[in-house]
């Protein structure tokens, strides 16, 4: 247990992380909400209820959105983009999807390499593309959820203020969709650019998201 723990480690803590803070985010969420309530003159909702709320869910929904979406464009796009003396960037001489020998695809395959890897045709090339192809799936299913849950909400509090609801048609091509969407965008896209550019001056000894301590700032592509 202690090994598979050790070995896991990154996966665990940040699974344990989320599940807190989703937690604490769904009673502070409460908390707003409730106070809401009492001063429309309205009675609270239990905590069970407002988690299954288009409330919480548009909050929740536009969040992942926009973290698949940072993912989805930083794998997809630092295939051919490059970043001197980032350890964000691949090295400066291997722009593109490189070849079949550095990949280790088809007859370069080693014993360890996973089947698609080896096998060719469509399913080697579903595999080469499969980070960014569900990565870009769940962004697109989040962004879903997003206007859907919003539009609810949306139309919840049109009702308690007597105003007519929208169409989800409507909502998606309104502000209020598009400010909660770009602000997110917004925050995830200079995360991705302040990580790249940082990297290249300063460290963190032993992450692999750092270059080694004593690495020249130009050295590209190295990881400590």
């Amino acid at each position: 247990m202690r090994r598979f723990v050790r070995e896991n480690s990154i996966g665990l803590v940040f699974g344990l992380l989320f599940l807190i803070v989703l937690v604490g985010q769904a009673y502070a969420g409460l908390a707003v909400f409730n106070e809401a309530q009492r001063a429309s003159g309205l009675p609270d909702v239990a905590f069970w209820r407002y988690v299954t709320s288009a409330s919480f869910g548009v909050d929740v929904a536009e969040n992942w959105q926009s973290e698949y979406l940072q993912f989805f464009l930083f794998i997809v796009l630092t295939v051919w983009l490059l970043q001197r003396g980032s350890p964000e960037s691949k090295s400066l001489h291997k722009p593109g999807r490189e070849t079949d020998e550095e990949q280790k695809i088809g007859p370069y395959a080693d014993e360890k390499s996973p089947e698609w890897a080896r096998v060719g045709g469509w399913r080697t090339s579903v595999f080469a593309n499969s980070l960014g192809l569900v990565m870009g799936l769940i962004f697109l299913g989040s962004w879903l959820a997003q206007s859907v849950a919003g539009v609810a909400a949306f139309n919840e509090e049109q009702l308690s203020e007597r105003q007519d609801p929208v169409s989800w048609g409507q909502y998606v091509l309104g502000a209020d969709f598009w400010n909660r969407t770009l602000q997110n965008w917004q925050s995830e896209l200079l995360a991705v650019a302040s990580m790249a550019i940082l990297a290249i001056f300063l460290r963190q000894r032993g992450s692999s998201q750092s270059k080694p301590v004593g690495s020249a700032h130009e050295a590209t592509g190295v990881e400590g």
